[in-house]
């Protein structure tokens, strides 16, 4: 739960940090604070420096709701937004620029095979994602 916890941390931080009506946006090129904010968020809970920000696991991109109602990538925010989500049929939405990261936590129980912990995948991996604009 702590490294779900302190993802959900860092693409909040990022949101905060990273603020559209500043020019910070594209987060990944525009915001000069996003790293450092991004990694003193992800550090915040108590397993500390032991939770980092997988190496190039920060995305940016525009995406859209499609017909089934997930997000949809419609584009790269190295190039301008689309003018519609019509590439999902629905033309009448607009992209919303969106930043994505993943965290990693190496875990070790300590007595394996005597709790169910003994069981979790390692290193636990966290996917969060935030609408920025």
């Amino acid at each position: 739960m702590q490294v779900e916890n302190a993802t959900q941390m860092a693409v909040q931080a990022a949101w905060k940090a990273c603020d559209p009506s500043k020019g910070y946006l594209p987060a990944t090129t525009s915001c000069p604070s996003l790293t450092t904010v991004v990694t003193e968020a992800v550090q915040s809970t108590s397993l500390g420096a032991l939770v980092s920000v997988q190496a190039g696991s920060t995305n940016e991109g525009y995406y859209c709701l499609n017909s089934s109602g997930a997000l949809q990538l419609v584009g790269a925010v190295t190039s301008a937004p689309p003018a519609n989500c019509s590439v999902t049929g629905l033309s009448t939405q607009q992209p919303a620029d969106y930043i994505q990261l993943t965290t990693t936590y190496s875990y070790a129980p300590m007595f394996p095979g005597l709790t169910v912990a003994g069981v979790f995948a390692t290193p636990i991996t966290k996917t969060g994602m935030m609408r920025l604009n």
